[in-house]
């Protein structure tokens, strides 16, 4: 395993930014880590995690779609697009990747393929850093999310006083190539050591386990009948937060905007939770927060899983429970799901 005395950070990303644009979590004025490209004299966070995901790298929250040009009579339709350069993400947690897999099945897998998504995947490359202090709100292993071992085109390790580098596809490889002289070969006793640890920290953590046997596709209409999304929505304020932070959510909405001499048309982050979310000609096909919350949590544990060989909506990452004003969260709704009696 290839390996560089964490001292000498600075000088490894300094090494990948001569290469490529490179991004780590660097904490803000508020204290909060946020993803920030890197330069000199900006210093990797100690953060768990950021408060967005890297989700942005690669489904940005507004996006220039196609821009249409008037003159006269005569329109002309303009791609806005530029060539992206190749660029890296460094520092991505284990739940944060596993929700690129989430986003691939729908934007990549399915017919069409979005090709502004494909654009940034194509030419993002993600390192991922083991966790080493979990927190209380983390639930990743619930969804067999290994936070000791996360995916990634290269995956590393903060162990020993020393970064520990593991290359998991082409694109690894050949960032790895780039870097490689500034590595060591070091054995992974400490990475094995550190795996060991936090696996006993996880499996301590109060979401460790949660119960999810009831969302398995056969009990959806009891589920979506029950009497517990009166009680579970009724704080609900429909701020979006929860959708904002959350690293698997991926819907949009798309906006004209008239430029005088033409119109450009983008698309940005939507949300579930707000009141003219799928607005149709007629209205809002739901109508009420017990409603719009019913949809985001049944997308989540049912109608994505049913969809999409039964991988669940959601990472275990923990930011809806940090975020929310309110508290309403999906291990409420899962353990509200599981005590009820009408299921």
């Amino acid at each position: 395993m290839l390996s560089i005395s964490a001292d000498k950070i600075d000088s490894l990303f300094e090494s990948i930014a001569s290469s490529y644009n490179l991004y780590i979590p660097v904490d803000n004025e508020s204290g909060k880590a946020e993803f920030e490209q890197w330069e000199k004299g900006k210093k990797l966070s100690s953060a768990l995690k950021t408060v967005r995901s890297a989700k942005d790298f690669f489904f940005p929250k507004v996006e220039n779609l196609v821009n249409y040009k008037r003159e006269g009579k005569s329109i002309t339709v303009v791609d806005p697009r530029k060539d992206l350069s190749d660029f890296v993400v460094f520092g991505v947690r284990g739940c944060d990747a596993a929700s690129f897999a989430i986003i691939d099945d729908v934007y990549l897998k399915m017919d069409p393929v979005d090709s502004y998504y494909k654009n940034r995947r194509d030419h993002g490359t993600v390192v991922t850093l083991a966790c080493t202090d979990p927190a209380q709100t983390c639930f990743c292993s619930t969804y067999n999310i290994d936070a000791t071992n996360p995916k990634g085109d290269v995956t590393s390790w903060c162990a020993d006083g020393k970064y520990f580098f593991q290359a998991n596809t082409d694109k690894g490889n050949a960032l790895i190539e780039k870097i490689k002289g500034l590595l060591s070969e070091s054995d992974d006793k400490a990475v094995e050591a550190q795996k060991k640890e936090v696996s006993e920290k996880i499996e301590k953590l109060p979401f460790a386990h949660l119960d999810l046997s009831k969302f398995q596709g056969k009990d959806m209409l009891k589920i979506f009948n029950s009497k517990i999304w009166s009680r579970v929505s009724e704080t609900c304020l429909g701020c979006g937060t929860c959708t904002y932070v959350c690293p698997t959510c991926m819907c949009f909405d798309v906006r004209d905007f008239d430029t005088g001499d033409g119109i450009r048309q983008v698309r940005c982050w939507d949300s579930c939770m707000f009141n003219d979310f799928t607005q149709m000609a007629a209205e809002n096909p739901r109508h009420t927060q017990k409603e719009r919350s019913r949809q985001r949590f049944m997308h989540k544990l049912m109608y994505y899983p049913m969809a999409h060989n039964d991988v669940f909506s959601c990472v275990g990452c923990g930011r809806c429970l940090e975020s929310c004003p309110v508290n309403m969260n999906i291990v409420k709704v899962i353990k509200a799901v599981n005590e009820t009696d009408d299921i």
